[in-house]
């Protein structure tokens, strides 16, 4: 009997959520995605301690204020850590944007730009990079100009379908839905306990994957921060899933038999929704969970933005 993995991706692409290159070269996924909580981890093991150095090095070349120089350096860590992947993957990897421009089209834009042209310093095209953006409106408005520039993008902290339809009409790449989230909050909501059936989490990512196939929608859906084996086995069949290696290793122990929960052959009639900017945000301010998550999230990744630059300050003033 082959184990749960190896049947999941003879159903859906697996892809490793982790910066640890051991664990990426012993499961190997097909893609792997990051972000500052995953960055800080990867920079904090002896593997990258001559990436920072060349970063630290590189830093003291540029000009600018410190605080300038200092994110620059980060900056330039986050797309070492994506490059050191892309050398395991075949596929691609997910760089983030900062957390703290997350309400700026502009910036984003921007900020996207650097993130290519820092992975084609290293000779890595942007057809091996996805682009990592918050599901903001202005996420998305910065997404839908990336993507009409053959840049494609990830729009992650996703709780909600007015995020994910506003995604579709972005035409963005691809979403990550966070499912262990959703439950996070809804666990704590009413002190309940969920099967993976009645998983909110679950229930969320089939709507809206439903939503998509059902109305021709090309953006993948990616199921992401999964809590336990038995949330992933819930998604099985959705376009893709990333994963945590503990959870790819309990996956690839596992010899049960894996059932489809989710085909893109099998649609439910479902509405278009047209979501402009006000039903964006009456949507989300409708939808506590979705607003609270989110915030909470773009909090965590920018505290973590904030402690990376505090180390790369500290490097720089060695």
């Amino acid at each position: 009997m082959t184990s749960k993995l190896d049947q999941l991706r003879d159903m859906t692409t697996v892809v490793a959520d982790t910066g640890d290159i051991e664990a990426v070269a012993r499961l190997k996924p097909v893609d792997c995605t990051t972000n500052p909580s995953i960055v800080l981890k990867a920079l904090g093991t002896p593997m990258f301690a001559d990436d920072i150095k060349e970063a630290v090095v590189w830093g003291k070349k540029q000009s600018g204020s410190s605080e300038a120089v200092a994110e620059a350096v980060a900056d330039r860590l986050a797309v070492s850590v994506g490059a050191a992947l892309s050398k395991l993957v075949p596929g691609r990897v997910s760089t983030e944007v900062n957390a703290d421009l997350s309400f700026d089209t502009k910036a984003s834009i921007e900020k996207a730009h650097a993130i290519v042209a820092g992975y084609k310093e290293r000779g890595i095209e942007k057809d091996r990079i996805l682009i990592k953006l918050a599901s903001t409106w202005e996420g998305i408005r910065a997404a839908e100009v990336l993507q009409k520039e053959g840049i494609d993008c990830n729009l992650t902290l996703l709780f909600s379908m007015a995020q994910a339809a506003a995604c579709a009409d972005a035409k963005v790449f691809l979403i990550s839905p966070f499912v262990g989230r959703i439950l996070d909050w809804y666990k704590k909501s009413t002190g309940k306990d969920y099967t993976s059936e009645e998983d909110p989490g679950v229930i969320s990512v089939r709507e809206i994957y439903n939503y998509y196939k059902a109305n021709d929608i090309n953006t993948i859906v990616m199921g992401a921060s999964f809590r336990s084996a038995e949330e992933v086995a819930a998604l099985a069949g959705c376009d893709r899933l990333t994963i945590s290696p503990n959870l790819l290793d309990e996956l690839s122990k596992d010899e049960g038999k894996l059932e489809r929960k989710l085909s893109p052959d099998v649609k439910r009639a479902t509405p278009k929704l047209n979501v402009d900017e006000k039903t964006f945000r009456w949507m989300m301010n409708e939808d506590a969970m979705a607003t609270e998550k989110l915030a909470e999230g773009i909090r965590q990744f920018g505290k973590d933005l904030v402690t990376l630059r505090q180390m790369v300050s500290k490097e720089l003033q060695a």
